[in-house]
């Protein structure tokens, strides 16, 4: 007979529980150590991200500035904390937690983040600020108003190794998945747009250093056709060609040689031959021989050539280049330079020259056309003349030509291939961009011969559907406003005298208005106001086209829509703005597909 087991006795059973409640609560202590030391951690490498981020922007300004020591000084205090950021955010507890699936991507995140402030630190802040002696604004001029070209000359092949790696280390913060941790992902967000300034700076330095010396002239003479676009008459480009002048260049010394006005250029006998395409779309409004027509295309090296090709046959003398400017550009440069006297005595500054330029002067001279042609031509030759000799802080010219080529008001083209492919590429050409990606361009040209166009503004919204499928609907609406309200102003102003067959009542702005967009995308309608619009469709460097035409009376606004299918194009959309007097709102809703 088989007796019964005997149960285990009670105080054995209690033992081992004990023992699981104590290693269970071991266990607890030690994750909150754990998490109070990875809270330390946290803590400790956002405060030196912080710093060094701060010490990063303060040693780019004092690049700017010409302050070498601080700029050096402070791109080492920089490294110092971005390696403390790194070595807390790699410490092995911090690893450890960043291994766990799901839970430890915002302390991986870190890490890649704190990597990247490193490499910015020592790879791109510190050896830009060993540079800045070399380029410093203020070092690079001379006293006998020239440019320092051999100093950029020497230091371009290391700026173009610094760039280089900016633009990696951008690239890798960029491709880095975001993180479920808001907090991590703001501060991502964050160094993404230093990295993108900082690259941006880097490569914009490298692409001066790369065109200055030979387009100052460092390898021989250069020369320059300079236009002086006057925008309260619109042309695709900015505005109607109105002063004129040739700049040479040689071994960084610039001068202004012969100025004059467009009635002053005469056709060229044998006009230059831009291509079957541009003849089809503008052989009809003679843009190779009447300069008023010249820029009747959107992309700026057309223009510039044409420039040149009746300059040289006017003159005999061969054009390395062409260089566009508007008075609001010239506004910020005289920002920068200080006012010019004109030969009567009167001061024109930054604060005046555009209303003086594009309105007062209409006025003034309205029964004068000769001699407010004179007057304009007087201001641009002071003004280039206060450029060209140097005056003024370097670092506030050099910030003023920034924002002119930010706002493309200021635009380059060099007849050398590879320097106009750097202009291109730093966005100094104002071409039309053959370009794959999304893309919306809407110019007007002033068809009324007046300058009304002072009075235009203008809102545009470019949305587009999802990147689901191989095509999209898009939409592109501009509002165009008529702000006028003085119509005593003179018929030069606010008339059509130049163009005498039309019959409009003064004040009306009559324009042609162009869409360029996305690369294989089909115009599928336009309207005005809801109407129908007339017009003419083509191609123009790979993107479609139509144009029409609109008339604003004064004080309304008139919308022109149009509706598109576009491919579904990778990339970030691209929307150039005509350089005109308003500062136009501009909306953007369109997925960057991959």
């Amino acid at each position: 007979m088989t007796s019964a087991a005997t149960p285990e006795p009670a105080p054995r059973r209690k033992s081992r529980l004990r023992w699981w409640l104590l290693g269970a609560l071991v266990v607890l202590v030690l994750l909150v150590v754990a998490a109070l030391y990875l809270g330390y951690l946290g803590l400790k490498a956002k405060d030196s991200l912080d710093s060094a981020r701060g010490h990063a922007s303060s040693a780019q300004r004092a690049f700017l500035a010409g302050d070498t020591d601080k700029a050096v000084d402070e791109a080492n205090a920089a490294v110092t904390d971005a390696a403390s950021a790194k070595d807390d955010a790699h410490n092995p507890v911090w690893s450890a937690a960043a291994a766990i699936p799901w839970l430890g991507d915002p302390l991986q995140s870190v890490q890649e983040m704190t990597d990247s402030v490193d490499a910015l630190a020592s790879d791109v802040l510190a050896p830009t600020a060993e540079l800045a002696g070399v380029i410093n604004p203020d070092n690079l001029r001379a006293e006998d108003n020239t440019i320092n070209t051999t100093a950029l000359s020497e230091a371009q092949p290391q700026l173009a190794v610094i760039a280089d790696r900016a633009e990696e280390i951008q690239a890798d913060v960029t491709s880095t998945d975001g993180s479920w941790f808001g907090t991590v992902s703001d501060a991502r967000t964050q160094l993404l747009d230093q990295l993108t300034e900082s690259a941006r700076f880097i490569r914009g330095t490298d692409t001066a250093a790369q065109l200055l010396p030979p387009m100052l002239g460092a390898g021989g003479e250069r020369n320059y056709f300079f236009g002086f676009q006057t925008p309260a008459e619109s042309r695709p480009t900015g505005g109607l060609l109105g002063a004129y002048g040739v700049v040479s260049a040689e071994n960084g010394r610039v001068d202004v040689d012969d100025l004059g006005t467009n009635a002053e250029i005469d056709a060229p006998p044998n006009p230059v031959d831009l291509g079957e395409e541009y003849d089809y779309n503008y052989k009809y409004s003679r843009p190779y021989t009447d300069i008023r027509n010249s820029n009747i295309s959107a992309h700026f090296p057309y223009a510039a050539q044409i420039w040149m090709s009746m300059w040289e046959q006017q003159s005999g003398t061969k054009l390395d280049g062409a260089v566009a400017l508007d008075p609001i550009a010239l506004s910020y440069l005289l920002d920068a330079t200080g006012p010019v006297t004109l030969a009567n005595g009167q001061k024109v500054s930054g604060d005046d020259v555009t209303e003086l330029t594009l309105s007062t002067s209409y006025q003034q001279f309205a029964n004068n056309n000769t001699a407010r042609k004179a007057y304009l031509q007087e201001i641009a030759q002071k003004s280039v003349s206060a450029l060209t000799s140097m005056r003024g802080n370097t670092s506030k010219v050099l910030e003023a030509l920034g924002r002119s080529v930010h706002e493309q008001r200021l635009m380059v083209y060099s007849a050398d291939e590879r320097e106009q492919q750097l202009l291109a590429d730093a966005g100094l050409a104002h071409d039309v961009a053959e370009t794959a990606a999304p893309y919306a361009n809407v110019v007007v040209g002033n068809l009324a011969g007046n300058k009304i166009d002072y009075y235009l503004e203008r809102a545009i919204t470019y949305s587009a559907g999802s990147c689901d499928s191989d095509t999209r609907t898009s939409t592109v609406e501009v509002k165009f406003t008529n702000t006028l309200t003085d119509l005593n102003l003179p018929p030069y102003v606010i008339g059509s005298l130049g163009n005498p067959q039309l019959q409009l009542p003064n004040g009306t702005n009559f324009s042609a208005v162009t869409l360029y967009g996305t690369q294989g995308a089909t115009i599928d309608s336009a309207t005005i106001d809801g109407e129908s619009m007339l017009i003419a469709v083509g191609t123009e460097r790979g993107h479609p086209f139509a144009t029409g035409q609109i008339q604003i009376p004064p004080g309304e606004t008139v919308t022109v829509t149009y509706q598109l299918t576009e491919p579904t194009s990778p990339g970030e959309p691209v929307v150039p703005v005509q350089p005109l007097v308003d500062d136009p709102e501009v909306k953007v809703d369109v997925p960057v597909c991959g």
